[in-house]
């Protein structure tokens, strides 16, 4: 501990340096202790307000401020008030400056205490300047005093302090005799007040002197006055509304005239922060020139308006300072969010204009005026007939879906379903399902229920909206909730015209037939089977009995609420097809004993509702549901409202009812009036199935050489100039190892630096889901020049399709001269990749750029994309992985390599080398372990499966089954390592970065 601090300031630094909590917590506890024995040592009189007259002025100052700083550290300070309150009478300046700065920490206004300090601060309060206009000494402290009062007024802020205060508080802030700085702190005192107290002030008798103050010349003073009149006409609109050409007045002054103290000219835009307060005070009056013939000889203070909101959209546009572009920017979007408010009111040239504005937005680098674009672009195309002018840039708002930054993709997502029509819905919906492969998992929730209300809204064909609701589910079956499946069946249930429940249950049929679907899709089609299951029963393949299995296959692996859908579809169908009661009376039995009491209930009502019943009742308890109530919002719908409020711009889109609606309705209303004769149904035929091999899809690449392990030596420089040429500098060959080991690297973990050298540094950053996948990569200039002509060309194999897009003039479309990266500046550049067969070598990327002495710089590499990356996990139990195991014997199935680590090795294999081993292959190589296959540590078993985005005869996704065996040798320091799919290069593929993985593990 040390010494025994001296002076404030020696407090301070002991608790600065303190090592530790508890250390610091210590010293307060002494120095507490030593404070409240000098404030009430025992042994002498108090004075009648509670405090210590023995006190010096230093003293006492000296450990408010200790208790003061305290406080602010976040101790507990509960004595000392009456010290406080002593520095507060006092008539020297300094002393009241301390005790009113700890009067607004220490002290609150329900403290019993501060009622005795009321006729101090009255008096501090009145004791303004010589109304006379003479200078007398203090004049300046009083100011001070005044300003420190209210500052503490507007801190505490007690209840009774503000009904004995208020009163002087106004007569402040309208007195004449009053200086600026006064005025301001009166004003937004007079607003804390009344933020606490709502019914201080009656608005009719405060608009005038409101009026008055508005008209000051000082514009420090303006700007308080309009932040206190923003918060009055919050509370109290009508009362305020006559001040309107008062503020248009101060609007026009500063933008058309542009009269402003060279203070508050803000690079050369006076005083923004007043204009955009201003503009806040005018959109609480969105009627405020409805009525009004603009420019006909109407208002002039609606004229006025008209003029300063023309010129901020004419004339605002991005400029080179960050600091003004900012400021013009705000000013701007507060133009715009007036234009909204006013809606249908507002001219339609303005709202156009605006838009075209708006559409420039969008489209720049900056994130933040992007963000604001999007969003009041949202607001501004719900004015009815914008729409059309926000269509305009649906593709620049696709783009920013892609955005890397999470506020902007929502914002773009809230655009995309404003402006989302009959036109457009089918672009905008399968963008955005095509988008959901790749997007973050914080958006795919949101993501997902706003395409399943845009494809009710405007599906104009409701198999369409069946077809996208199933993506959804297989995309991102997580993120679809309960009431989005629900809307799925009571559209389908609602809707008996036409084919769609026919449509529906045998597109379900073929949705659940595989025995890998996720449980949202079992549940949809247990409902839709067991209700109209029997429109398609007599189509080949889909009977009864063919419907019972291929829902019980999913018996033993749904929960227990699946299950009990699945026990009412299957006693619907019982009751259809004799064929069908066999297999589902043993069910039943077993099931009757549940541990899940909704299961037991409805498996033991079901298998005695025919003994209990007759035969005719029996029938109509399992017939098909009747329709269900239309309600006028759809749970989507509330969940919307809940997730994003009501005055959202989303919630209003979801809420108006579309075309398509109200046709699908009225077609409703026909259809109970008028019920349509029974159609014979004709079967629809189906197709053999074949069995799909990749080998079909990925032909073309039997010609491709394996390179070096997996692809990543990068392609001879000479191979791209046709000659070689001395001027070109290439990659040095002392970077290839490195270069290797970084690529290697890459293959397994999310981001890294690809190359780097004096010059260049290339940075990747990729994620994977299913068959696509998002690679982002940085071209970084660590050079003190410019690196010019800079343009990049990436391979596109045919297993490949790709899109990219980056900075501009970066891509090399053998058109331009590239671009300029400037010193410690990046150049970006998008790739979206989707996968449609196996391959072996990673796509090649060529660098080019010039220096500023001449020199061309050719640099050849490689992206890390190699075929683990579109692999997802299999967790197989030892018999299933071991059966399979043996199902893909054969030499075009299996790939064998025995690798023998190098002398150089710092330590042999050990456990702890394999568990670094099983972490690559899991986290690295994307397989799912299979735990107990083997019963020795040594040995390492993975199984994946390989996803590509080709489609097979029946329009599903071809995919490729991946096992992998790694099996060590400590004795010999060495691996074997073995793969086996239905597809050679696929085998080839894996095993080549399962030998790097191994490597980098050691």
């Amino acid at each position: 501990m040390s010494t025994q601090a001296r002076g404030l300031n020696n407090f301070i630094s002991d608790l600065r340096n303190a090592k530790s909590k508890e250390e610091e917590s210590n010293r307060v506890e002494v120095e507490l202790a030593k404070i409240r024995q000098k404030f009430n040592p025992g042994d002498s009189k108090l004075a009648a307000d509670g405090s210590n007259p023995s006190l010096s002025s230093y003293q006492r100052k000296k450990y408010v401020w200790k208790l003061a700083y305290i406080h602010v550290l976040g101790y507990e300070v509960d004595f000392g008030h009456a010290e406080v309150l002593s520095l507060v009478r006092s008539k020297k300046f300094n002393e009241k400056t301390v005790g009113y700065v700890a009067l607004s920490l220490l002290l609150r206004g329900s403290d019993a205490s501060m009622g005795s300090i009321v006729d101090t601060m009255k008096v501090d309060l009145t004791s303004g300047p010589d109304p006379t206009g003479k200078k007398k000494k203090g004049a300046v402290k009083n100011d001070a005093v005044q300003c420190l009062a209210l500052c503490s007024l507007a801190n505490i802020s007690g209840l009774e302090l503000i009904q004995a205060m208020h009163v002087e508080v106004q007569h402040i802030l309208v007195s004449k005799t009053s200086t600026e700085q006064v005025k301001k702190k009166s004003a937004l005192c007079l607003l804390r007040l009344t933020r606490m107290s709502p019914d201080l002030i009656s608005g009719r008798e405060f608009a005038p002197h409101m009026g008055e103050l508005l008209r000051d010349q000082h514009l420090g003073v303006v700007t308080s006055v309009m932040s206190l009149l923003n918060g009055l006409a919050s509370q109290q609109p009508t009362s305020y509304e006559c001040l309107i050409p008062n503020v248009v007045h101060v609007l026009s002054l500063l933008v058309m005239k542009k009269e402003c103290a060279r203070e508050y000219m803000y690079y050369h835009t006076p005083s923004p922060w007043l204009q955009i307060k201003l503009l806040k005070f005018l959109q609480l009056y969105p009627n405020a020139i409805e009525g009004h013939d603009i420019g006909m000889g109407g208002n002039e203070h609606v004229n006025q308006v008209m003029n300063v909101i023309t010129k901020i959209l004419m004339e605002t546009d991005v400029s080179d300072s960050i600091n003004k572009s900012n400021a013009d920017h705000a000013i701007l979007f507060e133009a715009v969010n007036l234009i909204v408010v006013w809606g249908t009111t507002c001219p339609v040239l303005m709202r156009d204009g605006a838009m075209s504005i708006l559409g420039k937005f969008i489209s720049v680098r900056e994130p933040n005026i992007r963000y604001l674009g999007l969003m009041i672009m949202a607001k501004l195309a719900q004015i009815e007939g914008s729409v059309e002018g926000a269509k305009k840039h649906q593709a620049t708002v696709i783009v920013s879906l892609k955005d890397a930054d999470i506020s902007v993709r929502r914002r773009a997502l809230d655009l995309l379903f404003v402006i989302c029509d009959t036109d457009n819905a089918d672009r905008i919906v399968d963008e955005l399902v095509a988008h959901l492969v790749v997007a973050d998992a914080s958006i795919r929730e949101e993501m997902v229920l706003k395409i399943a209300i845009l494809a009710e809204k405007y599906a104009t064909d409701l198999r369409w909206y069946v077809d996208t609701i199933l993506k959804l589910i297989s995309i991102s079956g997580d993120y679809v909730s309960d009431s989005i499946w629900h809307r799925v069946v009571q559209i389908v249930t609602n809707h008996p015209q036409g084919d769609l429940q026919s449509y529906a249950a045998a597109t379900l049929f073929v949705a659940v037939t595989p025995h890998r679907c996720h449980e949202t899709t079992v549940r949809i089609a247990a409902y839709i089977l067991g209700e109209f299951g029997f429109l398609i029963a007599e189509r080949p393949g889909m009977s009864g009995e063919d419907q019972f299995h291929v829902l019980h296959q999913h018996w033993f692996i749904v929960d227990t609420t699946t299950r009990a859908i699945l026990t009412t579809a299957y006693a619907k169908l019982a009751n259809l097809y004799e064929e069908c009661r066999p297999l589902v009376a043993p069910v039943f039995a077993r099931s009757k004993n549940s541990s899940d009491v909704e299961v037991q209930q409805r498996c033991v009502e079901y298998s005695t509702m025919r003994e209990a019943f007759s035969p005719e009742s029996v029938e109509d308890l399992l017939r098909e549901m009747p329709p269900f109530e239309d309600k006028r919002r759809s749970a989507l719908e509330v969940r919307l409202i809940e997730t994003e409020g009501e005055k959202s711009a989303a919630a209003t889109k979801a809420s108006t009812p579309s075309e398509v609606e109200q046709q699908r309705a009225l077609m409703s209303i026909q259809m109970l009036s008028n019920p349509p004769a029974e159609e014979e149904m004709e079967p629809i035929e189906e197709e053999e199935e074949d069995e799909q091999d990749v080998e079909k899809t990925s032909a073309n690449n039997n010609a491709v050489q394996l390179r070096d392990e997996v692809g990543m030596d990068p392609p001879d420089v000479n191979k791209y100039n046709g000659v070689s040429n001395p001027m070109v500098v290439g990659i040095p060959k002392e970077l290839i190892p490195a270069m290797r080991k970084a690529f290697s690297n890459l293959c397994t973990s999310p981001s890294g630096v690809l190359f780097e050298n004096s010059l260049l540094q290339v940075g990747v950053k990729h994620e994977y889901i299913g068959a696509q996948g998002r690679i982002s990569v940085f071209f970084g200039n660590l050079n003190s020049t410019p690196l010019q002509n800079f343009r990049v060309k990436i391979d596109q194999p045919g297993h490949l399709r790709m899109q990219m897009q980056g900075t501009q003039d970066l891509l090399d479309d053998g058109e331009s001269d590239g671009c300029t990266v400037a010193t410690k500046t990046q150049a970006k550049l998008l790739i979206l990749v989707e996968v449609t067969a196996p391959f072996v070598d990673a796509p090649s990327m060529r660098i080019q750029f010039e220096t500023e002495n001449g020199d061309q710089h050719d640099y050849p590499l490689r992206l890390p994309l190699v075929v683990t990356c579109f692999m997802e996990p299999v967790n197989l139990d030892p018999g299933a992985f071991m059966q399979r195991w043996k199902s893909l014997e054969g030499p075009d199935r299996e790939c064998q390599e025995v690798m023998k680590l190098p002398p150089s090795a710092s330590s042999g294999i050990d456990e702890g080398y394999m568990d670094r081993v099983a972490s690559v292959i899991v986290d690295g190589l994307k397989f799912g372990r299979c735990q107990g296959v083997d019963p020795t540590p040594w040995t390492v078993s993975g199984a994946a499966t390989f996803r590509t985005g080709a489609k097979d005869m029946n329009g599903n996704n071809i995919n490729v089954g991946c096992l992998l065996r790694i099996e060590a040798n400590p004795k010999a320091n060495a691996f074997r390592v073995t793969t086996r799919t239905l597809h050679p290069l696929c085998s080839k593929a894996i095993k080549n970065v399962s030998l790097v993985s191994i490597k980098l593990a050691a």
